[in-house]
């Protein structure tokens, strides 16, 4: 499993340092603010992996602390903990995206259990023209637990590659700018080869180029439309590689 930069929200100083030690003997980084105004600003400066906050928060509340972050970082995996039954306050942090509510007394395997689902498996760059395909794979990629990176022309896609530190890159062959083929030789001038999937809605006209793809490299290819599952299948091994 990969160590997590986890922050630790909450007003109870006991509990969030108990909290920390738990997590930081497991070899994740931890830190911790005791008010709403304070994560924020460090949300701001920094990428968490993952955190754990308190909804009855002095000053701003954890709840609308959450609301400010998914603003700032609408990526942001956030796990609610409370002492007390705030069910509409909750269900609101919910509905807007928290991974859940963690009631206090904290039960450590779920803390843990939390601490494995947010794990990061990859960051993977998908670079598609195509709106609907974007949103689409996008959510089942973010549902399975990666961080995605989207690019909507091959110019963008070559920066982005170059920018982020990329474990995989999901590319479409027929893109504005430069075409998936020109983004694959760019990078693979700059050194800057990750595992690639080849993504196309004309397979039988886009044969020849396919091929010449392939021959270069270890790569995959899939015809619009697919099955997310089989996506999400061919990914995994290729990250884990």
């Amino acid at each position: 499993m990969k160590k997590l930069s986890i922050f630790v929200v909450d007003d109870d100083e006991d509990f969030a340092e108990s909290l920390a030690e738990m997590l930081e003997s497991r070899g994740h980084t931890v830190e911790m603010a005791s008010n709403g105004e304070d994560a924020i600003t460090r949300f701001k400066e920094t990428d968490f992996d993952l955190a754990f906050m308190d909804v009855t928060l002095p000053g701003m509340n954890g709840v609308e602390s959450f609301f400010e972050i998914r603003k700032l970082k609408p990526d942001s995996k956030v796990m609610m903990m409370t002492g007390y039954s705030m069910q509409e306050l909750l269900q609101q942090a919910i509905d807007h995206g928290a991974l859940g509510v963690l009631d206090k007394p904290l039960d450590m395997n779920k803390v843990l259990d939390a601490v494995e689902a947010a794990s990061p498996d990859g960051i993977i760059l998908l670079a598609d023209d195509d709106s609907d395909f974007l949103e689409s794979t996008q959510t089942a990629l973010k549902m399975a637990g990666y961080r995605v990176l989207v690019a909507t022309d091959g110019e963008e896609a070559v920066k982005s590659a170059l920018e982020n530190n990329i474990d995989l890159l999901l590319l479409d062959l027929h893109m504005p700018i430069l075409s998936g083929l020109e983004v694959y030789m760019a990078l693979k001038t700059q050194g800057r080869q990750v595992p690639t999937i080849i993504v196309t809605g004309y397979a039988q006209e886009d044969s020849t180029l396919l091929k010449e793809i392939q021959d270069l490299s270890k790569v995959q290819c899939f015809t619009k439309p697919f099955d997310p599952k089989v996506l999400l299948d061919s990914i995994e091994s290729l990250i884990k590689e």
